[in-house]
Formats: C-alpha cells, sequence, structure tokens
C-alpha cells in the first residue's frame, strides 16, 4: 500500500501530464485606469492596482467628477463620456470614423478594459419625464391595453455598463444596447470589436476591502483558486434556475466539491459555510444565511455571486443588498445590478462559470456573459484575474490545497469512468484520513441518485473531520436528503439530534432555521385587555 503523500504525489504527476494552454489575458499596456480626481483615495487606489497589475503610469485617467453614488444623465455625458473621449483622442488610443450608418464609434482601439475606481459615480439616474396627459376611460367593453414597453422612457444605468460602448456616438439612451462580446469564446483582443471596451471596477464598503481585493486576486494567481463551491438554487423562475444548475454540474464535473442547496428558502443563517471558495445564488434581497455568522470569511480569491434586481444598488452599506457586503465578507470578485434588469438581461451564471474555468480573465468571462451593454449590469473586482489558470495543475502548491487538487486529478484522470475515481478516492481518504475527499465524494453520489451511498459517506466524513462546523455540514447533508424525500419526521429528529450535539458553536442556529421551517412554531397569543385598552 501506498504511503498517503507517495498517494497524493502520483495524483498530481497524472495531472501535469494534462496542462491546458493558458487563456491569454489582456495585456497591462491595454488597461486604463479612470479615478476621481476630486478623491484622494481614488488616486491612491489607482496606484496601488497600477502597481499591483504593472500598468503603464500613462494609462490612469483623472476625471473632476462629483463624489456621489448617483450622476445624472446629463453631467454623466459632460463630465465622464465628453471628457473620457478626449483624453482616448488626445493619447490616440484609438481612431474613430463612421460606419455605413453614419454612427461614430471606434475602427481600432489599443485600450480593451477600462477600470473605474472607488469614487467614480456608480448609476446614472433616470432622465425625469414630463406627466402624459390623462388618457380617456376606455368603454366598459374595450380590450385591455398590452404592457408598455418596458425599456421606453427608461435611460437609468450603470456608469460602467454606459462606458462599455462609450466610444459609440448617436444611438440612443433609452434601453439597452446589445453586446457583442456575449458567448463568445475568444479573448478580447481577438475577437475583432475595437468599439467595445470591457469595463470593471474597484468598489466596496471600504478603501481596505478594495485594496484587499486587488491583493487577494494577484496573490491567489500564484496557485489558482481552490476550495468548495455553494451553489443555492431557490426555485424562482427556471432561467435563473437553470443557469445556477448549469454552476452546479460544471464545479463537480471539474472535480471541485459541491454542496448544491435546492430549498425554496436561501440557506439558514450561520450555516457552516466552510473552505468557500465560490458562491452562486438567489434570491433574496439583503445579504442572508452563512453570510451573518459574525465569523464566516471567504477563502482567499473566492468568487461569490448572489442573483439579484437590486444586488449591487450601493456598495457602501456591507449589510445591504449583496455585492458590497459578499467583498467585505473576503470575496475577490462579485457581480451586480445597479436598478431593475430584467433577469434575461443580466449575466448568465452558467456562461461566467464556464468561461472562467476555461481560463479566461475576470472581466472577459463577465462580459461573455452579459447580453448586452448601457443597462443595469456591473463587475466588480480585478478585471485581469484568473481565478483558475492553475486549473491544469500548474502554480505553487499549498498544503491546505492538496486534497482539492487531488480531487481535480481524479476528476481529469477517471473522467470516463465515475465507479473507478470514486474507488481510487476512496483509497486515498482511508490513507489520508481526508473528510474532505470523502465528503466530496457524498455530493456527487447525491447527484447521482445514490442516496444511502452519500449517508454513509457523510458520517464517515463526520468521523474524519476534526473541526466542528465541518461535522455538522455532514448532518446537514443526510437531513437535506431527509427533506428532499420528504421525510419530514426523520429530518426533524436528526435536526434535533444535531442541536444537542452541535448547540455551543454559533452555527447551530441554522439548524434551528430549518426546524421552524418544517414545524413551525405557534403564532404568539394575542395581547391581552387591560382596563387601560378600554375606551
Amino acid at each position: 500500500m501506498f504511503p498517503p503523500m507517495r498517494v497524493l504525489a502520483m495524483v498530481w504527476c497524472l495531472l501535469v501530464v494534462w496542462t491546458p494552454l493558458a487563456n491569454a489575458v489582456p495585456s497591462p499596456e491595454s488597461v486604463a485606469i479612470l479615478y476621481n480626481s476630486a478623491l484622494p483615495e481614488s488616486r491612491q487606489l489607482a496606484e496601488f492596482y497600477r502597481d499591483a497589475r504593472g500598468i503603464p503610469a500613462e494609462n490612469l485617467i483623472a476625471l473632476d467628477m462629483p463624489v456621489t453614488a448617483d450622476i445624472s444623465r446629463g453631467d454623466y455625458q459632460d463630465l465622464i463620456a465628453a471628457p473620457l473621449r478626449r483624453e482616448f483622442d488626445r493619447r490616440a488610443w484609438w481612431k474613430r470614423g463612421r460606419d455605413h450608418n453614419g454612427v461614430t464609434l471606434p475602427l481600432a482601439n489599443d485600450i480593451r478594459v477600462l477600470l473605474t475606481m472607488r469614487g467614480v459615480p456608480l448609476r446614472i439616474t433616470a432622465t425625469p419625464k414630463a406627466a402624459p396627459a390623462p388618457a380617456p376611460a376606455p368603454p366598459s367593453a374595450a380590450p385591455p391595453v398590452p404592457p408598455k414597453d418596458p425599456f421606453t422612457g427608461h435611460d437609468e444605468a450603470a456608469v460602467d455598463s454606459e462606458l462599455a460602448l462609450f466610444g459609440v456616438e448617436g444611438v440612443p439612451t433609452d434601453g439597452v444596447l446589445q453586446n457583442k462580446y456575449h458567448t463568445s469564446e475568444k479573448n478580447i483582443a481577438a475577437a475583432n470589436l475595437p468599439f467595445l471596451v470591457l469595463t470593471a471596477r474597484i468598489d466596496a464598503p471600504t478603501y481596505a476591502t478594495c485594496e484587499q481585493m486587488i491583493r487577494d486576486a494577484v496573490e491567489t494567481e500564484k496557485c489558482g483558486l481552490w476550495g468548495m463551491a455553494y451553489v443555492d438554487i431557490a426555485n424562482k423562475f427556471p432561467l435563473g434556475d437553470q443557469w445556477l444548475e448549469t454552476v452546479a454540474k460544471a464545479s463537480l464535473g471539474a472535480g471541485i466539491p459541491t454542496v448544491i442547496d435546492r430549498f425554496n428558502d436561501t440557506l439558514p443563517k450561520n450555516y457552516p459555510m466552510e473552505g468557500a471558495a465560490m458562491y452562486f445564488g438567489w434570491y433574496d434581497w439583503n445579504v442572508n444565511g452563512p453570510f451573518l455568522n459574525p465569523g464566516f470569511k471567504f477563502r482567499k480569491g473566492a468568487v461569490a455571486v448572489h442573483l439579484h434586481s437590486y444586488s449591487a444598488q450601493q456598495l457602501g452599506d456591507p449589510d445591504k443588498n449583496w455585492s458590497g457586503p459578499l467583498l467585505q465578507r473576503g470575496a475577490a470578485v462579485t457581480i451586480g445590478n445597479v436598478f431593475e434588469p430584467y433577469l434575461h438581461l443580466t449575466h448568465d451564471l452558467g456562461i461566467l462559470h464556464q468561461r472562467l474555468l476555461a481560463g479566461h480573465s475576470w472581466v472577459e468571462a463577465c462580459w461573455m456573459a452579459m447580453p448586452v451593454a448601457s443597462w443595469q449590469g456591473v463587475v466588480l473586482g480585478d478585471p485581469l484575474y484568473q481565478p483558475f489558470r492553475h486549473l491544469g495543475g500548474t502554480g505553487s502548491i499549498r498544503k491546505e490545497d492538496k486534497e482539492f487538487r487531488s480531487l481535480r486529478a481524479a476528476a481529469v484522470q477517471w473522467k470516463d469512468s465515475a465507479a473507478e475515481r470514486r474507488t481510487q478516492i476512496d483509497k486515498a481518504a482511508r490513507r489520508m484520513n481526508s473528510g474532505i475527499l470523502i465528503e466530496a465524494l457524498g455530493l456527487e453520489l447525491i447527484e447521482q441518485g445514490l442516496t444511502a451511498e452519500a449517508a454513509a459517506r457523510f458520517l464517515n466524513a463526520r468521523n474524519l473531520y476534526v473541526r466542528t462546523e465541518d461535522k455538522l455540514r455532514q448532518d446537514f447533508h443526510i437531513i437535506a436528503m431527509d427533506r428532499t424525500a420528504e421525510r419530514k419526521e426523520l429530518a426533524l429528529r436528526g435536526l434535533r439530534d444535531a442541536r444537542t450535539r452541535y448547540g455551543a458553536i454559533p452555527e447551530s442556529e441554522s439548524l434551528l432555521a430549518w426546524i421552524n421551517i418544517l414545524d413551525p412554531p405557534p403564532p404568539p397569543p394575542p395581547p391581552v385587555k387591560t382596563t387601560a385598552d378600554k375606551p
């Protein structure tokens, strides 16, 4: 029998043999950085990113802008778009001309990425419209009036989304513009779209968090992003649910241990979301669930997304909406919407995740997943970040990543033989006493409908894990299977037993949340009237 370290070494060797070519990312010379000259920390942040990524000093652009999150359409044109065009002209970064429709647009462009810094306004507010004259009342037998076009009269937008096509003049401001890069598999340099500039933003509730986002992205790239994935599918609308199903399937196929929740409620408060390198979920207004635990922290470099119409409505409050709070809790990158976008005009999370796994940079993957520009989406985080550039086995190897690398190696080596892959991982897990490897097998078995085998793995993993939070998560997996199968009493017994076992830790509050869902407490009694209540 091979000793544990030799088993790992053999698997790593198998993985290193399979090393796909990394996708090219935009060069530092093709990145321009926009900051607000009226805010000193905006410049400091721009310089911090410049130094971290080797961006040429001459690629920084300072504009005097209002120090507010909101800006009017007129001020956006006068204070941001027009001056920015003049800067591109002055620096000879692009060549513009007219197309066959007479529209002025870039025909060649040296700048492929525009990064906005904290302090640049976030949202373009809607232009006030004159009140329409009241329509005459229709006869009682008149047919119903069809709903108004949802885009007519709506020129509100994310500043960053508007800037993606700021070199194109003479197009409508109402509604959306098509993103020609949508669904592309080519890097932006090869896509031949000089009129499109991919935008991203470094912004978060605090300046320190912004710096940490940059630092974590650069450091994580040395070894790659490894850890657990959590996918919270809310069963709200088929399109969004399908995106998340695609994320879950791709993660499992890549050998990433993936916890999938398909209950209508989001993950409960203080759920033991340990080792989270990825989180994809929907659909709630404000940050909740595991992220309310003061002790929660994402793995360094984490990708975290919660799909909601107003997820990036504001970025200053660490407990409101989603984009800012996820970054404040340690995620390196996220996306969001500043106003109502309509589901089909948001980032397709399935495409986003697949492009990241293929090795594309953060900004390219996000814009490949977004069907429109001049709308509500915003990309937050280091645009050049490649979280999965070392998925092929390259990069520096950290002790805390070894088991996750082994799972990836097994997924590659035994891609076409699930039974052999499970056998080999089981053997390695026994030799290494690894709860991570055993839990990963259980999560895969759930998706294959082999729930009895999965439950056995989770019980085994619970015995192997040292941290109480990890042990609790194994109980949750088993209870979730009972809940899915509508074995209500069995699920409640498991929850109450676990409450007794783990009652001392904050994460046990998540058990109570599920108990209250399955066995709601009685409503409080009506208040007792006193003589003071009488008239």
